[in-house]
């Protein structure tokens, strides 16, 4: 993740980097179904080593990566980051239906389908060209800020501003993950007579949920532009917080199924002001570094790192029990992103935020990518 994100700001617009995960993306069939598959049969350590390239590459931090890549094109084109990314969300919701149906066939047609969809991407990035910018009447926040060095890229690790988010991510959104994808679904198929069941409506209303997140992510910016980054990040992590807490106290499945649909909310709530976040408050030049680094490695170390130790706590306690110490957590971490994370007029070392009847003030700060 870090070596894709310095890299693309390196590269800035230039598609290298999107069309090599277009082409990983093109080979997942052929590389399954006749490398990883018959390795982790015949040579799992191998089969592990090699898969874990190559997911990674294509798949891991190859999403991070477009996520990057399609905020710095909403800067440099001028449209709003969510209102595209929402069209991921559909995405997902769809394939997650037709995947389920694929799966009880034959488990090598979901990934030849996805192959498919890989060809679909890599054609893109190859032909699609933009439309220019005519930048005569343009704001400053859609130019394109200059390439930045690898002593600027490493200069991130020195700023206490990054390390103080990092805190907030791995605090807040860390835990929610470990929550929401290793014991969620389990706690949640338990409340149901019978586990088939309680799969059969998980499926059905992780669907439904996704399809609200994608609606929720066009919804957000302008959220975001009535009442600003900050409050939009800190009312993302309340609602995760009253999300985890509701799962604590309740066990019936329809009252269980309702808090499950505040993920739609909390998402999108989280995820776009902390990519906002860092275009304000740092170098925009240095978005896709910032988002892996702040963001996707933080969570992802993070998860390495709890997992275990909330599985020992979920083993010795229960599953509601451990959701109520998360959720307090969770909360914790809201309270010290109140006083920590700066508000949208202080250091604005990068593209100012402007909320609905704003009157822009030209800052005199001096930014090295402007």
């Amino acid at each position: 993740m870090f070596i894709y994100g310095t890299t693309q700001d390196r590269l800035g617009l230039k598609r290298h980097l999107t069309i090599l995960i277009g082409i990983i993306a093109s080979a997942v069939a052929p590389f399954v179904i006749f490398v990883y598959e018959p390795l982790l049969k015949n040579s799992f350590m191998l089969g592990v080593l090699l898969g874990s390239i190559v997911l990674s590459a294509g798949f891991m931090a190859g999403v991070g990566l477009l996520e990057a890549f399609a905020e710095r094109m909403s800067r440099r084109f001028n449209f709003e980051y969510g209102q595209a990314r929402m069209w991921g969300s559909f995405g997902y919701a769809m394939v997650a239906l037709v995947a389920g149906f694929l799966f009880t066939i034959n488990p090598h047609l979901n990934f030849i389908v996805g192959s498919f969809i890989g060809v679909a991407l890599l054609l893109i990035q190859l032909f699609w060209k933009p439309a220019k910018v005519d930048h005569t009447d343009s704001s400053e926040s859609v130019k394109e800020p200059t390439q930045p060095g690898i002593r600027e890229m490493l200069g991130l690790l020195r700023m206490p501003s990054l390390w103080l988010i990092i805190i907030f991510v791995i605090f807040s959104w860390t835990f929610y993950t470990v929550f929401d994808q290793q014991m969620f679904p389990d706690f949640y198929t338990g409340l149901f007579s019978s586990k088939a069941q309680g799969e059969q409506v998980y499926g059905i209303l992780n669907s439904v949920q996704v399809f609200f997140e994608a609606a929720m992510m066009g919804v957000v910016p302008i959220i975001m532009r009535k009442i600003g980054v900050r409050n939009t990040l800190m009312l993302g992590v309340s609602v995760m917080t009253v999300r985890i807490f509701g799962c604590g106290v309740l066990s019936n499945p329809i009252a269980v199924s309702a808090v499950k649909m505040l993920h739609a909310l909390e998402v999108p709530l989280f995820i776009l002001p902390i990519f906002r976040y860092f275009t304000l408050h740092f170098n925009p030049a240095l978005s896709a570094t910032l988002y892996m680094v702040g963001f996707q490695i933080s969570a992802q170390i993070g998860n390495v790192i709890l997992s275990r130790p909330l599985g020992m706590l979920r083993d010795s306690i229960g599953y509601q029990p451990t959701f109520l110490v998360i959720s307090g957590i969770v909360l914790l971490a809201g309270v010290y992103a109140f006083f920590t994370l700066k508000k949208d007029d202080q250091q604005v070392l990068g593209d100012p935020f402007l909320r609905d009847n704003q009157i822009e003030v030209v800052s005199t700060t001096d930014i090295s990518d402007k």
